[in-house]
């Protein structure tokens, strides 16, 4: 009897791994109509989050968020790949918080953190942190979010991981000097983590990460759920899974995992042919003849060429920012949020991960040390990284001043634009010396198939309108000498580094006061000559200023993104500036009862009221 007890009941078979994509895959095609229907809570999220997520304004869920929460809420393993800007952090986040939610009973007591979110660089720690805590926030419950990045202290580090965090969003370098440390112990992580995330996992192993993560990964339990995040499949993300993950579940469903699906369809992608002499005559008739929509994400390869197209630009009158690895980590985040906020339309990046610039710094890092400081180079944050992940907003157009040296550096360039399902074109300078990595480029989006990722030509710059800023765009050239870069660069850091480090106080005390913090400024001796700011009408072409005027319209239907903040900040400013010229010691004008306006001194005023005070 006892062992008649002890029998289950006949079940169905459990369905392999392979049976359950088939199901997803043919849940994704076949009842794709109703899986647009669903809304959040049909996803089973709290209703704390729900709140959460109308009072930040968020719709419908995104294609990746509606299959893989599900999934996540049901503690699979997932490895999801789909294309920048579709959503991908809210799919692991919002199941991540209601799995480490604190229960009716109480809040586990750990002694590390429950839940890790490993990125791999500042920019999209400090973001994915800031959505976290928005969240939480929101939802009003009591979870600790700690954010960890490299180059902090240790008593900073061991204050932040003071009485266990709940949820800790760093990179694996910074995991890996806190496991050296002993500010986390193995053996904590495998008692207290339950959910590990890989964020930009294609990234990871890319950019010298693999040893961080090889260095956590004994201490991983069996029974973590682990998920991994990917814009592309390529052999390092398979590599991951291999390394971290137990039989994941990978989602391929037709939104995701398409090679039409690698770029939004809403991106237009242009190239133009050009010898890499003729690059800043190309970019700058591109800018000045107003031939692509603001706001404008320019990419180079090298910090110095990122500088020297700068100063080109200001000799014509364009505004421009900067973004590289050299610059501090605040003055790198307060560029990215004025960017965001309008406050300038061009923004050249320095993709350094496509040079041997940051190896060699690693590589050289010991000799470094022997040396004076007086000869030192600036020191280059390894992780730093402007095509990981970061959330450019509204960005309209993207710029590829150097082509990137592979086709994923490629994806994830023109992944700056277009996302959320928005409208965005991009145009990459492509010479000679760059055609073998074009073709390879082309062939990985599959353009043998003529579809929606084929790269067209720019049609709307003529050879005409081109040819017609030489002479000016050649003769500005040669003025921005190798010396004139270099010192321009030294001036940048410095101003960079004042604002980051002096006045990072009194910006915590004053933070309206950042709106007057301009990153455009102009980093040329000589003002631009006046008549280099407009281009005459008699240089352009008739197709040239139609095509001009098309994008005018263009731009005039989306409606102005532009942010008043700094306007309102330079008014206030104004007014408070000096306030002794706003007194007037003289005292309004009256009207008696004969109707004679007549004027009364201060004196008989106070007089008056003094009488009236003691009566």
């Amino acid at each position: 009897m006892a062992k008649k007890n002890k029998q289950k009941p006949p079940q169905d078979p459990k369905p392999s791994q392979e049976e359950e994509k088939k199901q997803v895959e043919r849940k994704g095609e076949e009842v794709e109509d109703e899986e647009e229907e669903k809304s959040f809570e049909d996803l089973g999220l709290d209703h704390r989050l729900l709140r959460a997520l109308i009072k930040k304004g968020v719709g419908n869920p995104f294609p990746i968020q509606r299959v893989a929460i599900p999934l996540i809420l049901q503690g699979k393993d997932v490895v999801a790949q789909a294309r920048t800007g579709t959503g991908k952090t809210f799919a692991y986040l919002l199941p991540l918080l209601q799995k480490l939610f604190p229960s009716d009973s109480g809040s586990k007591s750990r002694l590390a953190p429950g839940g890790f979110i490993l990125v791999p660089s500042r920019e999209l720690c400090q973001q994915v942190y800031k959505e976290a805590v928005s969240l939480v926030e929101l939802c009003r419950v009591q979870l600790k979010i700690v954010q960890l990045t490299g180059g902090m202290a240790a008593s900073d580090l061991r204050a932040a991981l003071a009485g266990a965090p709940d949820i800790l969003v760093t990179t694996p370098k910074c995991i890996r000097d806190c496991l050296a440390a002993g500010l986390l112990q193995p053996a904590s992580i495998s008692e207290s983590l339950e959910i590990l995330v890989l964020d930009e996992a294609d990234l990871l192993l890319q950019f010298g990460f693999g040893d961080d993560l090889k260095a956590l990964t004994p201490a991983i339990p069996r029974s973590c759920q682990c998920l991994l995040m990917s814009a592309t499949s390529s052999s390092d993300v398979d590599q991951l899974k291999k390394l971290i993950l137990h039989n994941p579940f990978v989602l391929t469903l037709s939104e995701v995992d398409v090679k039409d699906e690698v770029i939004s369809k809403n991106v237009q992608q242009f190239w133009i042919s050009c010898s890499a002499s003729d690059k800043l005559l190309y970019v700058l008739a591109l800018l000045k003849l107003e031939l692509v929509l603001k706001k404008v994400l320019i990419f180079t390869n090298t910090i110095g060429a990122g500088f020297r197209l700068k100063l080109f630009f200001e000799k014509f009158g364009i505004r421009s920012a900067i973004l590289n690895a050299e610059l501090p980590q605040n003055s790198r985040l307060h560029i990215l949020e004025e960017f965001n906020a309008g406050l300038f339309d061009y923004l050249i990046a320095t993709d350094d991960s496509q040079t041997k610039e940051k190896e060699q710094v690693n590589r050289d890092k010991d000799m470094d040390s022997r040396k004076s400081r007086k000869g030192a180079k600036p020191k280059i944050d390894s992780e730093f990284g402007v095509v990981r992940g970061i959330d450019f907003k509204n960005v309209y157009t993207v710029i590829n001043f150097d082509m990137p040296s592979s086709a994923s550096g490629y994806v994830h360039r023109i992944g700056r634009t277009g996302r959320a399902y928005s409208a965005g074109a991009s145009v990459s300078l492509v010479s000679p010396d760059e055609m073998e990595i074009f073709e390879e480029i082309k062939s990985f989006l599959g353009e043998e198939d003529i579809g929606t990722n084929t790269i067209m030509p720019f049609s709307l710059l003529t050879k005409d309108a081109v040819e017609s800023l030489r002479y000016r765009a050649e003769d500005v050239a040669r003025s921005v000498t190798r010396v004139a870069v270099r010192e321009s660069r030294a001036k940048d850091l410095r101003n960079e580094i004042l604002n980051s480090e002096k006045l990072k106080s009194h910006f915590e005390v004053n933070p309206r006061d950042l709106d007057l913090l301009k990153h455009d400024k102009v980093l040329s001796k000589e003002p631009p000559a006046p008549h280099l700011r407009d281009v005459p009408d008699y240089l352009l072409d008739q197709k040239t200023r139609d095509a001009s005027k098309m994008v005018k319209l263009t731009r005039a239907a989306m409606g102005d993104n532009k942010s008043s903040r700094r306007q309102g900040a330079k008014k206030r400013f104004r007014k408070s500036r000096d306030p002794l010229k706003s007194f007037s010691a003289e005292a309004p004008k009256r009207v008696g009862k004969d109707g004679v306006k007549g004027e009364r001194k201060g004196l008989d005023y106070t007089h008056k009221s003094k009488k009236q005070k003691a009566v």
